[in-house]
């Protein structure tokens, strides 16, 4: 398992901007792939974006255009910009390495209207 925290969440007007970042345990390309996911009250945890060890990229539909993914060696980060109340939600960072998954404690993004 790998020891992963959040940091970077707030409260932000609509239309405003936050960078999410993760830290690892261990070196970040040392995963097989990393992602940022979501849960805002009453809804089931949804992915919002994934990057892979080669780099490779995917993003749900409801951010693309809006959100950026990215890492460096120590952290991995969510750059959100046009924020969105229905963007309100806890948000989680994963790894995943070895055929197993870690998950972080989560921090909490909410957008105002």
């Amino acid at each position: 398992q790998e020891q992963l925290v959040e940091s970077g969440g707030g409260l932000v007007q609509a239309g405003g901007s936050l960078r999410l970042s993760c830290a690892a345990s261990r070196s970040i390309f040392s995963m097989n792939a990393m992602g940022w996911y979501r849960q805002a009250p009453g809804k089931q945890r949804e992915m919002v974006a994934t990057i892979t060890s080669f780099g490779s990229t995917n993003y749900a539909d409801s951010v693309k255009g809006r959100f950026t993914i990215s890492r460096d060696s120590t952290k991995m980060y969510l750059q959100m910009n046009s924020l969105k109340s229905e963007d309100t939600a806890v948000y989680y960072c994963n790894a995943d390495k070895d055929g197993g998954r870690s998950w972080g404690q989560g921090t909490q993004v909410t957008v105002s209207s």
